[in-house]
């Protein structure tokens, strides 16, 4: 088993002064119970970064920070975009790539996801490959193909040096922020699934999440049922006290506790 990995996505919420206080709530928590076998990260928006990773660093918070988008581009004439050597400098360390609100909402293509996924691993960042089905395509059965294209458009012909700075997060769209969850029959299934394809693609090991309205209710049997290594949480991570218990069911789970 991986060791495991929970990811909070704040999305497009909290400015940096809820940002700071969420932090330290977090990191005060962690100092009287740590997490001895998760590796946490937190991934605010772009107005945030410095302010959280400035808190992380001076008060040795016991979390590494990502972002959640990318620009495939280094530098140069391209407003609204950041670009990952940006983001380096800021202490990131973690890229969401492909995420499925990037892909319905902001016409992020294959192509385009593939571009991002280089561009990070390129400057040695751990690019986190969202991939998952809407529910038409869940309810055709054709789930497997369409996921199985998702991850070879984004992962064929990866050097090799760069297969071993990507994680893999399952989302089906269905289930994210809908209140609704993949079983865990489904998670498991499809998790095993993706580790099949990415191994033909010479990523084995590769570390797999799940993301889709996951709660320190559902954590402990996604994990230890679903057979995933951790989660990639949206509206649960705006929270210490509910980002923390996912945390630890993870650590118990993987403690043998669960």
């Amino acid at each position: 088993m991986n060791r495991p990995l929970v990811i909070g996505n704040w999305k497009m919420n909290l400015d940096y002064v809820e940002a700071v206080h969420l932090v330290q709530q977090i990191g005060v928590v962690l100092r009287n119970k740590p997490l001895e076998h998760v590796d946490l990260v937190v991934v605010p928006p772009f107005v945030d970064i410095r302010s959280v990773t400035s808190v992380v660093e001076s008060e040795r918070v016991s979390i590494t920070v990502g972002a959640q988008h990318a620009s495939v581009h280094e530098a140069g004439a391209h407003t609204g975009e950041v670009s990952v050597p940006m983001l380096q400098r800021l202490g990131v360390s973690w890229i969401l790539v492909g995420h499925s609100e990037r892909r319905a909402m902001y016409a992020m293509t294959d192509e385009v996801v593939a571009q991002t996924l280089r561009t990070v691993t390129r400057f040695g960042l751990t690019a986190v490959l969202c991939v998952g089905e809407e529910l038409s395509v869940r309810e055709s059965g054709d789930q497997d193909d369409f996921v199985t294209a998702q991850l070879h458009a984004a992962l064929g012909g990866l050097d090799e040096a760069s297969r071993g700075l990507v994680t893999i997060a399952y989302e089906p769209v269905w289930a994210i922020g809908t209140g609704l969850t993949a079983s865990t029959g489904q998670v498991r299934e499809m998790t095993e699934h993706i580790r099949t394809v990415a191994a033909s693609l010479s990523l084995d090991g590769v570390r797999v999440l799940y993301g889709g309205s996951v709660n320190a209710e559902n954590a402990a049997a996604l994990m230890s049922e679903g057979r995933v290594d951790g989660f990639l949480v949206g509206g649960a991570s705006l929270k210490a006290e509910s980002f923390l218990a996912i945390g630890q069911a993870a650590n118990d789970c993987y403690d043998g506790k669960r």
